[in-house]
């Protein structure tokens, strides 16, 4: 056993010598020192021996133990000592500046939403936020779209499982909540996300960014709506902005409009965004519906009031030029570090 021991212990030291870095000196370490290395193994196989033999191989199998350890020790203040070398490829000028930490920044819905918010709060208007997930009340019925209407097609809603709950269609509900609440005069806008369960292309996604705002008093008009508007797409895009207003159909508004804009992607000549026609739809208008003053619990008789909803999205495409909605949500960093 002793032949076996010293024949253990010169390849030990072999190894620990040819170690080059602390990691392969530990993996020597654990080979002959470590609780299943080979010395371990070498104590425990002294049980089976008689008392004077393993007295005498327990007291050799010490001396190699003692001998490996010291060994060990002796490599590992060797390696901690020597200085580390850099070939050509690895080395660097200390005295040049490191390298810039790159820095996040606000999304460019994000950074418009905050200038929109801005430039209604300066014209008197307040922010109001409302839940993403609604119910079926405050989306439809509190809005003159009962249960059954056909309008409720216009809109293809994401219906959740349980107490008829619902993946809001608009922002439009917010201004039931925020009159149950608030008494008139009042002017508020709701920014937030809405969904739809529709196919996506160049200028429609399944969920966007809609900015609604509601005007309520005991004398306003579609003449107000229209300068308001006027005002605010002036200071957003910091030049004149061909507007038009046509007639549409919204449950919760009458009369109703379609808000339109000249196509500032193509200047009006025509492109993919504007499908052709030199005008971008907007946003949907009208005089608020003496159905939904009544489901906030207002007299229609007393108060009348407008309400607008536009899209954030369309709204970037147009003052950055960008032709296609879906870059927003793509995460494509080639397109979001440009803003």
């Amino acid at each position: 056993m002793e032949t076996d021991l010293k024949q253990t212990e010169i390849q030990a030291k072999s190894e620990i010598k040819s170690a080059k870095t602390s990691a392969d000196l530990d993996l020597v370490s654990k080979k002959y020192l470590g609780s299943n290395g080979v010395l371990r193994l070498s104590f425990k196989g002294l049980a089976k021996l008689p008392e004077a033999q393993r007295r005498k191989q327990g007291a050799f199998l010490n001396k190699v133990q003692k001998e490996i350890m010291g060994f060990i020790q002796e490599k590992s203040e060797t390696l901690g000592k020597q200085k580390t070398v850099f070939s050509k490829d690895d080395s660097f000028d200390f005295n040049q500046p490191g390298e810039r930490i790159v820095i996040g920044h606000l999304h460019l819905l994000t950074q418009l939403r905050r200038e929109v918010e801005e430039i209604f709060q300066s014209m008197g208007f307040s922010v109001a936020l409302g839940p993403e997930v609604e119910t079926e009340w405050y989306n439809f019925d509190a809005l003159n779209i009962p249960k059954d209407h056909p309008a409720r097609d216009i809109w293809d809603t994401f219906w959740l499982k349980n107490l008829k709950l619902l993946l809001r269609t608009h922002t439009s509900p917010v201004q039931v909540r925020y009159m149950e609440n608030n008494q008139p005069p009042l002017r508020v806008i709701v920014p937030g996300s809405v969904f739809r369960h529709e196919a996506t292309d160049a200028s429609h996604e399944f969920q966007l960014f809609q900015i609604e705002g509601l005007m309520v008093d005991r004398n306003v008009s579609v003449a107000n709506l229209r300068a308001i508007i006027a005002a605010f797409y002036q200071r957003l895009f910091n030049k004149s902005v061909k507007t038009r207003l046509r007639p549409d159909f919204f449950p919760f508004t009458e009369p109703s409009f379609d808000l339109a804009i000249n196509c500032l992607v193509c200047q009006g000549r025509g492109c993919q965004v504007c499908k052709n026609t030199g005008w971008v739809e907007m946003a949907g208008a009208g005089m608020v519906h003496p159905k939904v003053f009544q489901s906030a619990g207002l007299d229609p008789k007393k108060w009348q009031g407008w309400a607008f909803g536009f899209g954030l999205d369309r709204l970037a495409m147009m003052k950055y030029k960008i032709d296609d909605i879906r870059l927003f949500r793509s995460g494509d960093l080639r397109f979001l570090n440009q803003f």
